[in-house]
Formats: C-alpha cells, sequence, structure tokens
C-alpha cells in the first residue's frame, strides 16, 4: 500500500492513512463527512477513464478505493478506470520486499463507489492491454486482455474482456469459467496426441469482433483427426454472453480466415504460423502470416491499450 500512498498529494495523505486503518482505530466520522465523502466519490461521468493519480481531483476516489481494498491481499494498486458509479481497478501482490517490481500476481476487481462493495473478478500474471473492442453491434466498447497463469513456468494463455454491467452496477469480466477467461493457449499438450492450437480474436461484421479458437487433434494412425472450433461474442437479440460450436459447412471458411489472420486483432491471434495453417494456406495459395511472439514476450500491465 506504501506505493499508493507516495502517489497522494500531501494534503491528503493524512486521510488516506487514516482511511487504511482499521475500523477500532479510526475515529467515527460525522454524518456530513461521510455524506460527502459518498458524494464526491459518486461524481464520475458515462465517458471511461484512466484515474490520474497525480490529480488533486482525483484523490477522493483513490483514497475511497484504497479504503475499499484495504482488507484485500495487495501491495500495488496499478490502474483505476472510472465509468458511472463503478471502478475498474488492477493491482499487484510482490511476494517480499526485494521480489522484482511486476513479476507477482496481479488481481482485477470492480470496486463500487458508493457503497465500498468489492468485487474479485480475475487472478493471474502477465497482463497484457489491448485497445477496446465491440462484441455486439449495439453493445459498448469493452477493454480486452490477455493473461497467463504462472510465469516462472510454461503458461496457459487466457482471455477475456471487461465491462461495465448497467443492471448490477459493476463491472465484470466476459466468459468466465471455473475462475478463468477462454483458455486460447495451453503449453502443456499430451504426448500422446498431435495438438495444433490456433485462435484469433476477427472481425464479425457490423462494426464488431469475435474470438475464435481452434483445437486440432491429429490421432496417428489410431483414430481420425478431430477438429472443436469455437466462436466467443454476444447474442445480438439479448446482449448475453455467446459460445457457439461452429461445425459442418462452417467449419472450413472459418478455418482458412483464422489461419490468414487478415481480419485479425494485432496481438490477439496465434498459431498462424503452424503446419496446419501452413498446409491450409498452401492448399490455397494464400501467403503465411508469422505471429508466434518473441522469446523475451512478457506482455505489458500498462493499462489503455498500445500506449
Amino acid at each position: 500500500m506504501r506505493s499508493i500512498l507516495a502517489r497522494l498529494g500531501t494534503a491528503s495523505l493524512a486521510a488516506a492513512l487514516v482511511s487504511c486503518l482499521p475500523s477500532s482505530a479510526q475515529q467515527a466520522p460525522s454524518a456530513a463527512a461521510r455524506q460527502s465523502a459518498a458524494t464526491h466519490a459518486q461524481q464520475t461521468s458515462d465517458s471511461f477513464r484512466w484515474i490520474d493519480f497525480h490529480s488533486q481531483q482525483d484523490q477522493n476516489i483513490v483514497i475511497w478505493v484504497t479504503r475499499s481494498l484495504a482488507v484485500e491481499n495487495w501491495t500495488t494498486i496499478r490502474e483505476i478506470g472510472v465509468v458511472f458509479d463503478a471502478a475498474l481497478v488492477v493491482t499487484t501482490d510482490r511476494a517480499n520486499p526485494q521480489a522484482t517490481p511486476g513479476n507477482g500476481p496481479f488481481s482485477v476487481w470492480s470496486v463500487s463507489l458508493t457503497t465500498h462493495l468489492v468485487t474479485p473478478l480475475i487472478t493471474g500474471v502477465n497482463l497484457r492491454w489491448f485497445d477496446r473492442l465491440r462484441f455486439s453491434g449495439d453493445t459498448p466498447e469493452e477493454w480486452p486482455v490477455l493473461y497467463d497463469n504462472c510465469r516462472d513456468c510454461a503458461p496457459n494463455t487466457y482471455f477475456t474482456a471487461f465491462y461495465y454491467d448497467v443492471r448490477s452496477h459493476a463491472w465484470n469480466a466476459r466468459w468466465i469459467r471455473g475462475g478463468q477467461g477462454v483458455p486460447v493457449w495451453n503449453a502443456n499438450p499430451p504426448s500422446s496426441v498431435q495438438w495444433t492450437q490456433v485462435y484469433a480474436v476477427m472481425s464479425a461484421g457490423e462494426g464488431h469482433v469475435a474470438l475464435y479458437t481452434w483445437n486440432h487433434f491429429d490421432h496417428g494412425k489410431q483414430r481420425d483427426a478431430e477438429d472443436f472450433i469455437y466462436r466467443y461474442d454476444l447474442d445480438p437479440f439479448s446482449d448475453l454472453e455467446s459460445t457457439v460450436a461452429v461445425t459442418g459447412k462452417q467449419q472450413e471458411p472459418i478455418e482458412l480466415q483464422m489461419c490468414r489472420g487478415e481480419n485479425a486483432v494485432q496481438g490477439l491471434e496465434r498459431g498462424q504460423d503452424s503446419p496446419l495453417c501452413q498446409q491450409l494456406l498452401k492448399q490455397h495459395g494464400t501467403r503465411i502470416p508469422v505471429t508466434t511472439p518473441p522469446a523475451n514476450n512478457r506482455g505489458r500491465s500498462a493499462s489503455g491499450g498500445r500506449r
């Protein structure tokens, strides 16, 4: 928590220190003070923005979020994004005082700016942000991210997108199952089968995108190869999350589009240089793209996409 307090101005340092103490150690604020703090915390707009930790006008939100997260496990607040009455907050947890900054796990939270309610969204390492995208033609843009489940290992990679839910007045994350987003890359394939993975966030028409994943299992002479292709976007009528298996005659056009990567969002595609894609593109006389990340790619934790 020390790094957050270091960002605060002198005028609000004392208030921040008091707000982070256990309730038994604080002097009970007056009703007028409580009402004032709540009013200030709600003074956000319908346009998303990232909080400026050095701006005096944002200190009430920084203090509000810090107090809301006081009982959670974290050492640094990395980012606070606000819209309406909720904050999207990224924290990191340093294992020890000598640990390398940025190597610890991150957590993303939704923090209410009216009730102090805190909701954990995801936890992982190596968080990478991308420019906002729309997953349905009539919905607001959302923040897509990739992240891993471990750092000093062969990590699995997951995809999700953060969005403000008007009905619950809170931030949420898309396609969460078992606490994780969509699994787009597994670095530990079984030795008994040749497993090829391809994924891409691609244009789906009418100004929105969809995530496609393709898992190809080659069993050799034991049995026929298997292909599992899924599309992740939002239902155009209900705006609810949609996960659809791509089958039959739809498979080959989607496979070809994924391997070409022509309409893919930069950075949100992988596997296009696999032997499976190379063979498919060769059959169709298409240039083979190269999308394998460099060996030293560690992603970014800076918010706001490509800054």
